[in-house]
């Protein structure tokens, strides 16, 4: 009986791994991802390179313990990169549902650039000082307001998805929360509002 190299073994193990992978997490990959990401081609996109950073963890003998976990988690890292990539050209989004399923978007909350000077340059400093202070948190406390605030992310799910206790993940929230009432407050002060 002919002897299989140790390479051609490990070739067709991670095949077989990734096979099994695709087949088992795509279709439950691509609802996770179709939740945050309203347009189809790029939900497509993210759940390619999802995949792909899967098979290249593979190629480089990188091993992975638990890969449906380990593949949420780059999803996850893929829509907040798209979230951050997007500019505020697409205040159109929504970012919030009323309870009587009514979505708000950031242009709803913001001061209207219609009117007048004024409004149009407070709008400017707001989404400036807004964008510059959650640049400012740390990346454990960026991560879980984004996901939260602005993916929708319950922390139940963000838990499973990274293995980080709800306790830790709820802390981390408040934290950036604070930091970001004190900096927007700090703004809203020099604005000459009351404080």
């Amino acid at each position: 009986m002919p002897q299989i190299p140790i390479d051609g073994w490990r070739l067709s193990e991670q095949d077989r791994l990734f096979s099994e992978a695709m087949e088992r997490d795509r279709p439950r990959l691509r609802s996770f991802i179709r939740r945050y990401v309203g347009d189809a081609g790029e939900a497509e996109d993210i759940l390619q390179d999802v995949f792909y950073e899967l098979l290249e963890a593979y190629r480089m003998m990188k091993p992975v313990q638990h890969v449906s976990g380990w593949l949420f988690r780059v999803a996850r890292n893929r829509i907040v990169d798209m979230f951050r990539r997007r500019r505020p050209g697409s205040l159109n989004d929504p970012v919030t549902a009323e309870g009587d399923g009514q979505s708000l978007t950031l242009e709803d909350l913001l001061p209207s650039a219609e009117d007048g000077p004024d409004a149009a340059y407070a709008r400017r400093i707001l989404l400036d000082a807004l964008e510059d202070a959650i640049e400012e948190l740390p990346q454990e406390q960026r991560d879980i307001f984004l996901a939260n605030e602005v993916m929708g992310t319950s922390f139940k799910d963000y838990a499973a998805e990274t293995g980080i206790g709800i306790n830790t993940l709820l802390s981390r929230k408040r934290y950036a929360v604070q930091h970001l009432r004190r900096s927007l407050q700090a703004l809203y002060d020099d604005l000459g509002g009351e404080g």
